[in-house]
């Protein structure tokens, strides 16, 4: 059975993308900072007949992120795909004028670094396999300059030309990197429903066809659906 890890598990989008998964014969491992609401993750999963257990870490903490990632090997023996979508940062979103070294570093460090982090742990086994699969989703603010962004989207810009990059670097290794941006404000029960995405996400996945996308396809800062 094949292995997903979720870094930044959430009942939003990450616990959409276990239950796709999960259906779809993957056992699930939920990687997030809070202990108690791993627990209750896991258990839904459970409850829905998905193999799942969660690994507390800190995206801010190179051992702890190091561990997680150690014990879901010792746990379910592989990692096929890793899906990285966490919520960091310690400060709101910035307009450009008013971003400081500090409220740069931090989202910086969470997105950017955390990811770095993540694929440096899983990568070596890939190659050594010859297949996986990395999934990173992002805002829209990685691809457009949108003003209310400016520290986030330092980072998030950062993030997807590593992952483009990453993607032309990995390809010939039989290894799929993938970029999905939301043009959306996640609200279920909507048509910005996580599930949705989930969907966009494991059709990226199974076809692998191209390194990035929109979700909404095609949306732009004008026709964010708020």
């Amino acid at each position: 059975m094949k292995t997903l890890v979720i870094v930044g598990a959430g009942p939003g989008l990450g616990q959409s993308l276990a239950r796709k998964f999960g259906k779809n014969g993957f056992q699930i491992a939920l990687i997030s900072r809070n202990q108690s609401k791993l627990v209750d993750l896991v258990l839904e999963l459970e409850e829905q007949n998905i193999a799942a257990a969660g690994f507390a870490a800190d995206l801010y903490s190179k051992e702890q992120l190091e561990g997680a990632f150690a014990a879901i090997k010792e746990k379910f023996g592989s990692i096929d795909v890793v899906e990285f979508s966490p919520t960091v940062g310690n400060y709101p979103p910035t307009p450009a004028w008013q971003v400081t070294d500090e409220n740069a570093l931090d989202i910086f460090n969470g997105f950017m670094i955390g990811a770095i982090r993540t694929v440096q742990s899983v990568l070596p086994d890939m190659i050594k396999e010859g297949e996986g699969a990395l999934l990173f989703t992002t805002g829209l603010s990685a691809i457009y300059p949108m003003q209310i962004m400016g520290n986030i989207g330092i980072a998030m810009a950062g993030l997807r030309n590593y992952l483009i990059n990453l993607h032309a670097d990995l390809a010939p290794k039989g290894i799929y990197v993938g970029h999905l941006s939301l043009g959306v404000f996640i609200k279920q029960g909507t048509q910005t429903d996580p599930d949705y995405i989930a969907e966009a996400w494991f059709d990226m996945y199974t076809r692998r066809d191209k390194a990035e996308e929109t979700f909404p396809v095609g949306v732009t800062p004008e026709t964010i659906v708020w």
